[in-house]
């Protein structure tokens, strides 16, 4: 039976070796003359193909297939799919105008794995070839022990039950703490499985939804989806789905739900790649993909209900299993950091030909304190990765026997490698990341006139954060404070740049990854129509992370009850807080009183933002201080003779109109409009300075 299937996947490349109208024209020929279909199709098109078979009977039936037509193969395929659950598939060519479901790996020529081979590997699994997969896995994965028994659970399923025809083989729902290891533990059994030769291939394959927020952008979904589909490997992870526009997930919900999910334009295969059709005439089509053979699973740090929030009970309802991990304890870290710890002995062995030994107690806490400050098992990974290259560098650099001694040991937090009388620090031994000069930006802040109660707040972030560095170090638990906050006063007080400082501070401590800083205002968060907003809100977001994002004039984002898209924002916005809070800070930024009445719009802002810091006024003589510094900057000197009047004139101007003559855009605005008028005074005093900025220049009458 195996060479019968083999045979006919043959049958199906040389078929795919020509177009539909060629097939069609040597059918006509063929039986006119008497030849064989593959003879005629050869002289026609010019094009080679042998046809070989190992027994004169396969010939015989490779000929007379080769002589069917389409419709008849299609009617032995479904025998054969009735007879032995499988048939062969082709990617190539289809009669003319037909439509085709996309249906798994067996979907494309390219990347299919013929649907006899997955026959094969499945025929033997049993109940039994899972014994033992579970105790495997925990030698590498700890703590988790209740996750990896419905994993288990999830993947024997469809081998007690019976499959539906065209469904994925099951489909489960993955949730727990961050960083709990959710990731880990699904790769791990997978790999386990393949071992087993229960699943085909030990990837995992992970789309992650959140890169799909706009729409109109169904063809790269389509085409994403499509590659998951047609890949080698059985499990596809969707993760993020919380930031997956919903005109997408409706794709996904119905390969769940259904089992198929129908494409609403016409697309075709061009190369392996899924394109819209060009036109209403195009002769083969795809119409829908299936995820039969494929496991589907979702993972996310949100419960069910926030799945079905997202995706609806029938959704819920459709699924196998849920799957949910549990926050990992120290011990459980301390496993992992061993087993990681071992593999990178082994490593260093057989790559560098190092023997490490050391200070294991002092590595492995080293270990486990990386996974602080809710980096979880990333942390962890990232320790070890650090030491491997530190180690390979050290290597590289260096010139070392073969079997060469390194003892590790960790000092003030430092990764120390002791080869016979040389220490080295072996962090000097790896490119370092940027993260920012302190130092400048510590002097940058001090260069602002004013607002010493402010710069006191920033100064004291990084006092905090040191401690809870020492913390970790130390043992204790972290405690983790909201980082969001409120800047209100008046126009021109500095709170932008104050929010641009911050955004560098923060880097340079290394509290934010990116230290970027974002600044938007209301038109560019609340959409057009409807559907419009949230994809923007989360956009805006997803550039943020790693950074801060600065939401000025934030109150206009509230307009009352009635304003749906600006509540819908806040909504978006609280929701993409919680969900980033680990690496995003959010400072909103308006007048005092409109804050209250913006803060008062959602429950949920308030308590995310419980760090409010005003902005005063600048005084008269801060103002003048600010004048001398922004000349200074662009290339002017203040003349002595005009800073009494200049001071004079700020004092009045903040005492009677400080909430509208701008602060800080007050001084902008007059020292441009004082360069402005010194190029007219210029042309009149050839010889006099050209630096130089006098009272006359200011021209204060009238203010």
């Amino acid at each position: 039976m195996s060479n019968f299937f083999d045979m006919l996947d043959d049958l199906n490349r040389k078929r795919a070796a020509f177009s539909s109208d060629e097939i069609d024209k040597a059918q006509k020929i063929a039986r006119k003359t008497g030849k064989s279909l593959m003879e005629v199709l050869q002289e026609s098109t010019g094009k080679t193909m042998e046809v070989s078979s190992d027994t004169s009977d396969l010939m015989d039936l490779n000929q007379s297939l080769l002589n069917s037509t389409q419709k008849e193969l299609d009617s032995l395929y479904a025998q054969m799919e009735k007879d032995f659950g499988t048939s062969p598939k082709t990617g190539g060519a289809a009669s003319a105008g037909r439509t085709t479901t996309m249906s798994g790996a067996a979907a494309s020529g390219k990347n299919a794995t013929s649907s006899t081979t997955a026959a094969k590997a499945a025929a033997p699994v049993t109940l039994e070839s899972f014994n033992g997969v579970e105790d495997v896995v925990k030698e590498k994965v700890f703590g988790q022990d209740a996750l990896l028994k419905k994993l288990s659970v999830a993947f024997k399923r469809p081998f007690i039950l019976p499959e539906e025809a065209g469904h994925a083989k099951n489909t489960f729902f993955i949730h727990g703490p961050k960083d709990s290891g959710k990731h880990y533990a699904l790769s791990e059994i997978t790999k386990e499985l393949a071992k087993r030769n229960i699943l085909s291939s030990d990837e995992v394959y992970k789309m992650d939804l959140s890169h799909y927020t706009a729409a109109g952008k169904d063809n790269v979904f389509l085409q994403d989806l499509y590659t998951a589909l047609q890949s080698s490997a059985q499990v596809i992870l969707f993760e993020n789905y919380e930031g997956c526009h919903i005109s997408y997930l409706s794709y996904v919900s119905d390969l769940v739900i259904k089992g198929e999910c129908y494409l609403q334009d016409r697309y075709m295969l061009q190369n392996g790649q899924l394109i819209a059709a060009p036109n209403a005439f195009t002769k083969e089509t795809v119409s829908s993909f299936k995820a039969a053979g494929k496991y589907l699973a979702f993972l996310s740090t949100k419960n069910v209900e926030g799945l079905a929030n997202v995706f609806g009970a029938p959704f819920v309802n459709a699924l196998g299993d849920i799957c949910a991990s549990n926050k990992l304890e120290e011990e459980s870290y301390k496993k992992m950091a061993k087993v990681r710890f071992d593999e990178l002995i082994a490593m260093a062995k057989k790559q560098f030909s190092f023997i490490v030994k050391g200070d294991e107690a002092g590595i492995l806490d080293a270990a486990v304190a990386a996974t602080g400050r809710n980096v979880g098992t990333e942390g962890l990974v990232a320790f070890f990765d650090r030491l491997l290259k530190g180690l390979a560098t050290l290597k590289l650099e260096g010139s070392y026997s073969a079997d060469t001694e390194v003892v590790l040991s960790i000092a003030d937090g430092r990764l120390i490698a002791a080869i016979g009388e040389e220490s080295i620090d072996l962090m000097d031994h790896l490119p370092q990341a940027y993260t920012g000069d302190q130092a400048a930006v510590k002097a940058e802040l001090d260069n602002i006139v004013g607002l010493s109660e402010v710069k006191k707040y920033i100064l004291s972030l990084e006092e905090y954060y040191n401690t809870q560095k020492r913390r970790i170090e130390a043992g204790l638990k972290a405690s983790e404070v909201s980082k969001h906050m409120i800047f209100t006063g008046n126009p021109g007080t500095g709170k932008t740049t104050i929010a641009r400082i911050i955004s560098r501070y923060l880097k340079a401590i290394g509290v934010l990854s990116g230290g970027q800083l974002v600044e938007v205002s209301r038109a560019d968060l609340v959409g057009r129509y409807v559907g419009h907003t949230a994809p923007l809100v989360n956009q805006v977001i997803k550039s943020a992370i790693g950074g801060v994002l600065f939401i000025d004039e934030a109150y206009s984002l509230y307009r009352g009850k009635d304003d749906s898209f600006g509540l819908e924002a806040i909504d978006t916005l609280v929701k993409g807080i919680e969900d980033n809070r680990d690496n995003l800070i959010v400072i909103l930024a308006g007048y005092s009183k409109e804050m209250e009445e913006f803060l008062a719009s959602n429950s949920g802002l308030k308590s995310r933002f419980p760090n409010i810091i005003d902005f005063p006024d600048y005084s008269g003589e801060e103002l003048l201080e600010i004048t001398k510094i922004t000349v200074k900057s662009k290339g002017y000197v203040l003349d002595e003779g005009a800073i009494d009047d200049l001071l004079a004139y700020y004092c009045e101007t903040q005492m009677l109109r400080a909430n509208v003559a701008g602060n800080g855009r007050l001084v902008r605005n007059k020292v441009e409009e004082a360069i402005l008028n010194q190029s007219r005074r210029l042309v009149a005093e050839p010889e006099a300075d050209l630096s130089l900025l006098t009272i006359a220049d200011f021209d204060l009458k009238g203010e």
